[in-house]
């Protein structure tokens, strides 16, 4: 590939790169996760969480291109194995409660906050250490999306508060 000219050296490229293959498979698996959810949902409400789950997915799945994109015009490839993304992720791949309602919107709800505890840490380093202020703003971008599915699982819990 021909040199890239835009104002980040090559070595902050590469850790940008790293750290976004990282964000890459976080997504996958939280794709797939959420896939499992969609297809595999039993109860009451399975029609409600159906279309809720397969929302998140088409979302996800536009960030995941997108994720991949970036990698590419900052001069580096995406991973594209499964064995890749389980190498990188910080989620585990499996549910740890059960998938009815309840337990798929508890476990989807964790790996989303989880997520947005991830994005935020990495966004002042992209901009400030990395010298790359277009992706520490497509992180931003990335944990609102993050924030708006976790706020829209949280609305399914039943919670009480004190308040």
């Amino acid at each position: 590939m021909k040199s890239i000219d835009i104002g980040i050296t090559n070595a902050h490229m590469q850790s940008v790169a790293s750290e976004l293959a990282k964000v890459l498979s976080d997504e996958i698996v939280l794709c797939n996760k959420s896939r499992n959810a969609h297809w595999n949902m039993v109860g009451f409400d399975f029609y409600s969480k159906h279309k809720l789950y397969g929302s998140h997915i088409n979302q996800l799945n536009n960030i995941i291109d997108e994720i991949a994109e970036r990698m590419r015009c900052l001069g580096h490839y995406a991973p594209s194995t499964m064995k890749a993304y389980l190498g990188l992720t910080h989620l585990s791949e499996e549910f740890s409660l059960e998938n009815n309602s309840d337990g798929s919107v508890k476990e989807l709800l964790s790996d989303h906050e989880s997520l947005c505890i991830i994005l935020r840490s990495i966004i002042k380093p992209f901009a400030n250490d990395y010298q790359d202020a277009g992706t520490s703003d497509f992180i931003v971008k990335i944990l609102s999306m993050h924030e708006n599915i976790a706020w829209q699982l949280r609305s399914h819990i039943d919670r009480k508060t004190d308040a």
